[in-house]
């Protein structure tokens, strides 16, 4: 005799008090998994770009004239700051380190010292260091010698750099990068033309003292008298920079005024002072320009006092350090992006109701409604609760990636299908929701009694896990319209960013909460009847499409081996679920050894599914079948570099969003014919397993996971078009090219 459609109902119910478990322990094996990966390169492929949590640095050139004999070439490390860290100038204060650069060149090629930009001073409780924030670039002039020899037939030439670097809030962190970067030897190397000429302009001008100027040593301090300054600068008070360590108070204001047109100033000297330089090298600055001039000392120096092993200032900072100072907190959002992105992120969530992997447990839930369509009080609290439960696990989510986040983890939105094991879960999962949707079992029948009557003792509690169960098959689903406003979480502080997450949960769980405040809504359905076993088992097939593309997203992150590993225990779990639906003696035979199967075959083949390919390296040129090219770290700036446009696309194989744009809009002839035209190179960046490199590039975009389409153009702003791709759209940006 068939099962009833009530049975069905309750027994679904109940499903998912078990299966709940299975997200759970999905989600537990989340941190481990990120907490391997780090943001800093230690290895592997080089690349000109390094991202950690607290700086991105890139290594750029500036050659209008090509490389050879005689034309000018710079080489720079451009350093963007998280907001409210620094590094340091040549002197770092009273505490620091001044980033250091180690080249590696071709022959006939000698690279110079730093042309430091003037610092600022800044200010760390009593101390004070010289420095910069924000974005600073660290350029080198390099002199090309005529033993410069790279061949006739060689296009590029190869500069390495070895850099390392002390970042520093109050909690200080020593840092390092390997970059490599190629540089054409014909034509012209100028993307980053606007930041060497600022770079230029930052720089300190040579000043020549005038009659008068000079140095002297009294009563413990520097005095100073300096002629020949611009006369815009008279009666100005300006910043003074020793480039000399430990010679002068740092954090002491100088004493300073204008006798005529001559400057007068005592520098407070610094007790632990080692050295007496003569002339004295000193860098003034005034409204963000700086003077460079060496004074004469009159009289000489003292002798100085012994050099401490750490100077108490520094001592005082490691004190702070290890004490764990407080982070600066983030900066909150203005109000009108804050509600923006709490709108996209509702949005998404509401477009997630649509994906195949959610839209069967929303209408499993709802047809719930023409059993008891009377029952108005139920509805509303189980809407409550459904509601409850996916939000919290929203934010669950939410929380574990910025903690790791803020542990040091390359995460994005996603991050959890980046795990084989996850995935492999998932497939389970789906395989187990989908065999009871098509009828093979039912939990009621295999579960005891006790267990069997929970979701009847505890409706609410049901509805909750019901709420739960929708998050962890919404999971495999990127919903569009919601890239900015989870890419803003990243810089946003903890309430602002959970803000957000909330409102994607409570997108998704919107339509079932208002069906169950809204009584017409009930009144609409169609009444109970053979119907409702129709859909069940109907739902069942999206289910197991599911478990194909999982397989398929896996296949991509363990290989073959790993995907046929993964269906044998799928096909081994559908055995041992349908021998526990048996009685009799075949169920004591049969059950044992299916379980048994399960579990020879989970600790044989098991690895197998979790391990990851290793990362292979891109190949730099596309193949004969396709226009696409894999992307690399470094290599948009490359092409942009020789006046090519590039077009990004950034994918994943878990991503629904993006294998639909994949097959339409992406492969649209008329759209590859406009990129071929204008001579676009085309990159994929494949996301589907974890990549730091990746994560950066899409964190600098305002990006928190995929799809993310942006076009690069030569002297022209990027170009991030919307998740839901439009030929149209892009059509219309290549032709402005």
């Amino acid at each position: 005799m068939p099962p009833s459609p009530i049975s069905c109902h309750a027994a679904a119910q109940r499903l998912r008090l078990w299966l709940v478990a299975l997200f759970l322990i999905a989600a537990s094996a989340l941190p481990a998994g990120a907490a391997a990966q780090i943001l800093m390169k230690q290895g592997g492929t080089q690349s000109a770009s390094v991202r950690t949590e607290h700086v991105q640095a890139e290594l750029v050139a500036q050659a209008p004239d090509g490389v050879g004999p005689g034309r000018p070439l710079w080489l720079g490390l451009s350093i963007t700051h998280a907001p409210g860290w620094h590094t340091y100038w040549k002197n770092a204060g009273d505490s620091g380190l001044p980033t250091q650069l180690e080249w590696k060149l071709p022959p006939g090629m000698d690279a110079g010292e730093i042309a430091w930009p003037v610092p600022r001073r800044i200010r760390v409780g009593t101390l004070a260091n010289y420095g910069y924030e924000g974005q600073v670039l660290l350029p080198v002039p390099v002199a090309v010698s005529d033993a410069f020899a790279p061949g006739p037939l060689a296009r590029e030439v190869t500069v390495r750099l070895q850099a390392s670097w002390l970042v520093c809030r109050q909690e200080c962190i020593p840092e390092e990068g390997e970059f490599t970067l190629q540089i054409p030897i014909q034509g012209t190397t100028a993307l980053h033309a606007a930041q060497f000429e600022a770079a230029a302009r930052a720089q300190p001008s040579p000043l020549a003292p005038g009659a008068g100027s000079g140095a002297q040593v009294e009563d413990g301090a520097l005095a100073l008298r300096l002629a020949g300054l611009p006369a815009a600068l008279r009666g100005q008070a300006l910043e003074v920079f020793a480039e000399t360590a430990d010679m002068i108070e740092t954090a002491a204001d100088p004493s300073q005024q204008w006798q005529g047109d001559t400057w007068v100033a005592r520098l407070p000297l610094s007790p632990q002072r080692s050295a007496g330089p003569d002339p004295v090298p000193l860098v003034l600055a005034h409204g963000g320009q700086g003077w460079r001039v060496e004074l004469p000392v009159q009289g000489g120096w003292p002798q100085a006092a012994a050099m401490a092993q750490v100077s108490p200032a520094l001592e005082a900072a490691l004190r702070a350090n290890a004490a764990g100072a407080n982070a600066a907190a983030p900066t909150p959002a203005p109000m009108g992006l804050w509600l923006a992105a709490l709108g996209g992120a509702l949005l998404g969530g509401l477009i997630l109701n649509l994906m195949p992997c959610v839209f069967p447990v929303l209408a499993i839930k709802v047809v719930g409604f023409a059993r008891h369509a009377q029952d108005r009080r139920a509805h509303r609290i189980g809407g409550l609760a459904y509601t409850a439960g996916v939000v919290l696990s929203f934010l669950l989510l939410g929380a574990a990636m910025l903690a790791l986040r803020a542990a040091g983890d390359a995460v994005g939105w996603g991050f959890q299908l980046q795990s084989p094991a996850v995935v492999a879960l998932l497939a389970a999962l789906f395989t187990v929701i989908g065999l009871n949707l098509a009828g093979v079992f039912e939990f009621g029948a295999m579960l005891p009694s006790r267990l069997a009557g929970l979701q009847a003792r505890h409706p609410v509690a049901d509805a909750f896990l019901t709420g739960v169960l929708a998050v962890a098959v919404a999971s495999p689903c990127t919903a569009p319209f919601m890239g900015a406003s989870l890419g803003l979480t990243a810089t946003l502080p903890g309430a602002q960013a959970l803000s957000i997450f909330a409102a994607l949960g409570l997108g998704l769980a919107l339509p079932y909460l208002l069906a169950s405040w809204l009584p017409g809504f009930a009144r609409a359905l169609p009444r109970p009847g053979a119907w409702m076993q129709t859909l069940r088992r109907l739902m069942a097939f999206p289910m197991f499409a599911t478990v194909v593309w999982l397989v398929w997203v896996l296949g991509q992150q363990s290989g073959i081996d790993g995907a046929a590993a993964l269906l044998a225990l799928l096909v081994a779990l559908a055995m041992a679920v349908w021998a526990l639906t048996l009685r009799g003696r075949g169920r004591a035979v049969l059950a044992p050894l299916s379980i048994a199967v399960c579990a020879w075959l989970a600790w044989a083949w098991g690895p197998k599914v979790v391990e990851p390919l290793p990362a292979a390296g891109a190949a730099p040129v596309a193949d004969a079948a396709t226009p696409w090219r894999p992307w690399q770290a470094g290599l948009p700036d490359q092409l942009l570099a020789q006046g090519q446009p590039v077009f990004v696309d950034y994918t994943a194989a878990w991503c629904v969003t993006c294998q639909y744009n994949k097959k339409t809009t992406l492969s649209d002839a008329g759209v590859l014919r406009g990129f071929a035209a204008k001579n676009v190179a085309l990159l994929r960046a494949d996301w589907t397993r974890r990549d730091p490199a990746i994560t950066a590039a899409l964190a600098q975009l305002g990006r928190s996971g995929v799809p993310v389409y942006v076009l690069h153009a030569p002297g022209r702003a990027p170009v991030v078009f919307s998740e839901i791709l439009g030929s149209d759209a892009l059509r219309a940006a290549i032709d402005s090219l």
